[in-house]
């Protein structure tokens, strides 16, 4: 049963999404995420730095006693056209702080004044980068709704060029379909709090050609889903991209990888977002912590997300 806490937070976050379309001009947007997230403090005992690297402005996330802890390349969420460090700031340093590790969290380029496969580029440039400063390093990477996406499409490109991968991947509500193509679509329409299925294709529009969206670096569920890292997937039944998820996971299984997914009951669209304020937020947190942890040998943390 869902808490009481969700509840609540899913009416007013409903109310104020219904605000935000696709046909919402751009940078008004941005400036309303910015001003609505950036306040938020992050989780305590995690220091926040700002860097510049290789010309893209990132933040580092360590949390106390973390200063050599392996690495998290962090990509934020906001459907590639909003979204910064800022607006993520909270989310991340939970994560960060949970799992024991540090997290790097690029600005990467937004649509529409960059479209793909710009922020594909920006995210390949700091995976090398981290690898090649950090070469003793554990390296996970992952990220939440698009930035799940380009998670996803990085571990496909370095895949495909035979470079060394991360040793694992966690993504919360994937977008990965941008072909609008999911059952869920249809079956949580009348479920999903925040997004109407039109939506979908109109925000696609925003960042991918037509003859793009079926490019498995745009849209990784047409990819080949071999010899990907061990992965753990994070999505609400009632959100209308569940099912990029689930498809996502029969790929890999069917693949012979490695993939965990946990569908939150009554949870909507990257509902970690909400971490400190309701239960389902700060257990999903603290999973995918102990997943990360897992897969890096880092001892557990003795503060608990709140």
């Amino acid at each position: 049963m869902v808490s009481i806490r969700s509840q609540v937070i899913r009416y007013f976050s409903a109310l104020y999404m219904k605000r935000v379309t696709p046909e919402r001009d751009v940078h008004e947007l941005r400036k309303g995420l910015e001003s609505r997230t950036s306040i938020l403090p992050p989780a305590r005992r995690v220091s926040i730095r700002a860097t510049v690297i290789d010309d893209i402005g990132c933040e580092w996330h360590v949390p106390e006693g973390c200063g050599d802890a392996p690495i998290i390349l962090y990509l934020h969420g906001g459907a590639f056209v909003m979204g910064s460090p800022a607006t993520h700031r909270r989310l991340v340093s939970h994560i960060s702080r949970e799992a024991g590790m540090r997290a790097l969290v690029p600005d990467y380029r937004l649509a529409p004044e960059h479209r793909f496969p710009a922020a594909l580029e920006d995210s390949l440039k700091m995976y090398r980068h981290l690898r090649s400063r950090q070469d003793d390093a554990k390296l996970v990477i992952g990220g939440d709704s698009a930035g799940g996406n380009l998670s996803a499409a990085t571990l496909l490109a370095l895949r495909d060029a035979g470079e060394e991968l991360p040793v694992a991947c966690f993504l919360m509500s994937p977008w990965l379909d941008m072909t609008a193509a999911g059952d869920s679509l249809q079956t949580r329409a009348n479920l999903d709090p925040w997004f109407r299925p039109e939506h979908v294709a109109s925000a696609a529009a925003k960042v991918f050609s037509e003859y793009d969206r079926r490019n498995p670096l745009v849209s990784p569920i047409f990819a080949d889903a071999a010899n990907l890292p061990p992965m753990l997937v994070h999505v609400g039944d009632h959100e209308i991209l569940l099912s990029d998820s689930t498809r996502l996971v029969d790929n890999i299984r069917q693949a012979g990888g490695d993939v965990e997914l946990r569908v939150w009951d009554g949870m909507w669209h990257v509902f970690q977002f909400f971490v400190g304020q309701m239960p389902e937020s700060n257990r999903s947190i603290k999973e995918i912590g102990q997943f990360l942890r897992s897969k890096v040998d880092c001892p557990a943390t003795q503060e608990r997300t709140g």
